[in-house]
């Protein structure tokens, strides 16, 4: 469990406990920052609820692709591979000059 959401819950609390020591006070600015923060709380345990979420997703696919070498790894160093070159290929293609004729070349035409 990510501390996000233990520390979301915590300030969702919190900011329940303060919004009704508001009501019971009538106190309208100890009610908002009660509202507040337990909206903070809210939106901070969602966050990471998703942390979660992904870190178990991503484990996944991580478990999964080791299978994948395991069943077949003539096929994912081929892959890989193809994968490097073409990576390569995109990265380097504008960081060279443009490729001059044979004429201008020879004659040393710009």
């Amino acid at each position: 469990m990510d501390t996000d959401r233990v520390t979301g819950f915590a300030k969702k609390t919190f900011g329940k406990a303060e919004q009704a020591a508001g009501n019971a006070l009538g106190d309208r600015g100890t009610q908002a920052e009660g509202a507040a923060t337990a909206a903070e709380g809210t939106v901070q345990a969602a966050f990471g609820q998703a942390k979660d979420a992904a870190r178990g997703m991503a484990s996944d696919a991580y478990d999964t692709g080791a299978e994948m070498v395991q069943a077949r790894p003539g096929s994912s160093l081929l892959a890989a591979g193809l994968i490097g070159f073409a990576l390569g290929v995109i990265l380097t293609r504008g960081s060279q000059p443009p490729r001059r004729s044979r004429w201008q070349r020879i004659y040393d035409l710009d």
